[in-house]
């Protein structure tokens, strides 16, 4: 008798939103005016330095070149990522101005924008009992692919929405994120015993540094008085819009996969790999391209990632209770091809 899914007891509010919603009150309650909003703008500059040198010195070059043998997934993902969101996002333009305000709008494609996630990637494929070595490469891959398409498209996309979108910004980009991510690749021999000694404390190095970010960035939105431009029914509609978003991508990437023949582990990859978006990631490079109107260009990334998270849970939970799950390996590719394709050999 086939075992009914079902829902998980609670879904995921992940720790780091409720943070991130933390820091957003303090900067709405106390925001750094003159001197300290000069600190907090320096002290922001220094730690998106810092964590894409933490990123440069993590990713294993090894690893990744030995990932490019499974080369069609990961193709599959980076398109997802890179080629069918920002069409998604470029195609939510005509909700401008009746459902989202510009710079709402701005944000919303920017999210389309940024890379994949890596960490809860991996962990939902691994519960949903897909093929985690893929995960892992696929969102090593995009991560570090984003710090070179995501800026780059940015630059095409959003010249006339990022408030200023210039070769200034271009710059400062490339002194902010892509040096310090380069000096961590070329020092990671030295410093990765470092870095593996000192990981747990240095995981909270990284989210205290993305808090920074988020402070300093909302401050200069409150001092700036970007939001009284957005009204709750305005955020509703975001919210809408990114349910809509996020459903078209987990739609595209599970069918998508088996229209391309993938077995079911290498779908389970794909869908979780290509529809979301990395947060870690997304928050630094919109203090660099949106500056004082970071606040509201994150503000959809921020709701984008919690929802993601537990929507993905769930369907994770039902992937692992699918019987295809507790067939041998051999057979999972034909049972989520269907029997149209069953004799065709597994990929």
């Amino acid at each position: 008798m086939r075992r009914r899914p079902h829902l998980p007891a609670r879904l995921p509010v992940d720790p780091y939103v409720l943070a991130l919603l933390a820091t957003v009150g303090l900067a709405a309650l106390l925001p750094a005016r003159g001197t300290a909003a000069t600190v907090a703008d320096a002290a922001s500059t220094a730690a998106v330095a810092l964590l894409f040198f933490l990123y440069g010195a993590r990713l294993s070059t090894r690893e990744a070149l030995d990932g490019l043998r499974h080369w069609r997934l990961h193709t599959t993902v980076l398109a997802c990522t890179f080629l069918l969101f920002p069409l998604l996002g470029l195609a939510a333009r005509v909700l401008v101005p009746g459902v989202l305000t510009p710079p709402l709008y701005a944000g919303l494609l920017f999210l389309c924008l940024v890379p994949s996630t890596v960490q809860s990637s991996i962990a939902f494929t691994s519960i949903a009992r897909g093929n985690v070595p893929a995960a892992i490469c696929a969102g090593s891959f995009s991560s570090l692919a984003g710090i070179v398409l995501t800026p780059l498209l940015a630059s095409v996309l959003l010249s006339g929405d990022a408030g200023g979108f210039s070769l200034d910004s271009l710059l400062k980009i490339t002194l902010q994120l892509l040096l310090p991510f380069l000096l961590g690749q070329a020092l990671r021999p030295r410093v990765d015993p470092f870095l593996t000694r000192h990981k747990q404390t240095l995981g909270l190095v990284d989210r205290g540094s993305i808090l920074l970010v988020v402070y300093a960035a909302f401050s200069a939105g409150m001092v700036a008085g970007i939001w009284q431009r957005v009204s709750p029914l305005r955020l509703g509609a975001l919210l809408l819009v990114e349910a809509a978003l996020l459903a078209a991508m987990l739609l595209a990437t599970w069918y998508g996969a088996a229209r391309l023949g993938f077995g079911r582990e290498d779908r389970i990859a794909i869908q979780f790999a290509g529809s979301k978006k990395s947060l870690a990631a997304g928050l630094p490079m919109a203090s660099v391209l949106f500056g004082p109107q970071a606040a509201l260009a994150v503000l959809p990334l921020m709701l984008f990632h919690q929802m993601q998270l537990m929507v993905c849970a769930v369907i994770a939970r039902r992937r692992a209770a699918d019987p295809a799950a507790e067939l041998p390996v051999e057979r999972v590719a034909e049972v989520s091809r269907g029997p149209q394709q069953a004799g065709a050999p597994a990929r």
